[in-house]
């Protein structure tokens, strides 16, 4: 691994995991956001809020979808939830050997009340940050960590999981476990990828049990992973299976927009942001970056739900491929 172009980071020990798409949880998260895409791909006003578990042959979605059907004999547009396959998409995926139960209703009349006048589609507070640790402004244990779990997935694509511990900026100890391998052959690998003092390598055995033949799988469920890594909090909301007028997610990706923003602008090593809204409120009912340890107003940003879909373009089918590998430093 190329840790040359990377800058330098402060002192500390610090731990980050990553999965790999063959993880249970992040099937169960490009499930979800497959469905997300395909609704936005008909209408991109739809509105999505789809959960996906999965299992032992068995995968459930579960959830609230609305778009705009065909016009009616008075030529109105009726709400319907759309024509699209769920268990074709789900099936596409994982293959057909997996019994697909499907529970979609239509959004809430009471949330979309407040989603169609502009507002936000629930309360929440979504955290955003951005650092000079590496060229991609994210943590360096959470870049290493990421960089090994793509690198080993592309020579075996299967369930996975890395771990990487820093010290004073410099690897310490390396952990990947992943499905089909044999230990020897990938601490080879690894090693190549990365240096470190102490590699631990399929560390309870090799195994050949993986994805949803081994273990359960949520959406929504791998937060951290999604965000930062455990050294930054974030709001705590999920991100798969949401549409853009949940602010959960799109108000997330703006706080990483932000956050991005004024470390550029103000020449800094660490930028954190935070925004909070009220259901049905369009604005934000607060917006703080907090600059070098310093706070200051966020300003010049229209961050109503709609101006943030509008600035970052989030109405499309973008979702699915964003799901996969963390949804920050790779936009």
């Amino acid at each position: 691994m190329n840790t040359k172009r990377l800058r330098k980071v402060s002192i500390g020990v610090k731990t980050c995991e990553f999965v790999s798409p063959g993880h249970p949880d992040k099937i169960c998260d490009f499930i979800a956001d497959s469905i997300l895409d395909e609704c936005l791909r008909k209408d991109k006003n739809a509105r999505v809020a789809v959960e996906v578990m999965g299992g032992h042959g068995l995968i459930t979605l579960n959830g609230e979808v609305t778009m705009r059907g065909a016009a009616d004999s008075s030529g109105i547009l009726e709400d319907t939830r759309g024509n699209v396959d769920y268990a074709r998409i789900v099936k596409k995926i994982v293959g057909d050997g997996y019994k697909v139960i499907v529970n979609i209703a239509k959004q809430s009349p009471f949330i979309s009340a407040g989603v169609d006048t502009g507002g936000a589609g629930d309360q929440g507070i979504m955290n955003g940050y951005a650092c000079a640790d590496t060229a991609t402004f994210m943590p360096l244990e959470y870049e290493l960590a990421r960089e090994l779990c793509k690198k080993i997935y592309g020579v075996y694509p299967y369930d996975g999981k890395t771990q990487v511990t820093i010290e004073n900026g410099k690897p310490t100890t390396v952990v990947a476990s992943f499905q089909n391998t044999k230990s020897v052959e990938l601490e080879k690998l690894v090693r190549k990828i990365i240096k470190a003092k102490r590699y631990l390598i399929n560390p309870a055995g090799e195994w050949t049990q993986g994805g949803f033949d081994a273990d359960s799988g949520l959406s929504g469920r791998k937060l951290v992973v999604d965000n930062y890594g455990p050294e930054v909090s974030i709001g705590g909301g999920s991100f798969s299976g949401k549409d853009p007028t949940k602010v959960d997610r799109s108000g997330a990706y703006m706080a990483r927009r932000i956050a991005v923003d004024y470390l550029k602008k103000y020449k800094a090593k660490e930028v954190r942001t935070k925004l909070a809204y009220a259901i049905g409120i369009p604005g934000p009912v607060m917006a703080i970056a907090t600059v070098d340890g310093v706070d200051r107003a966020i300003t010049g940003y229209d961050l109503t739900p709609l101006g943030i879909a509008k600035l970052l373009d989030l109405k499309r089918p973008i979702y699915a491929k964003r799901s996969r590998w963390g949804h920050f430093g790779n936009e």
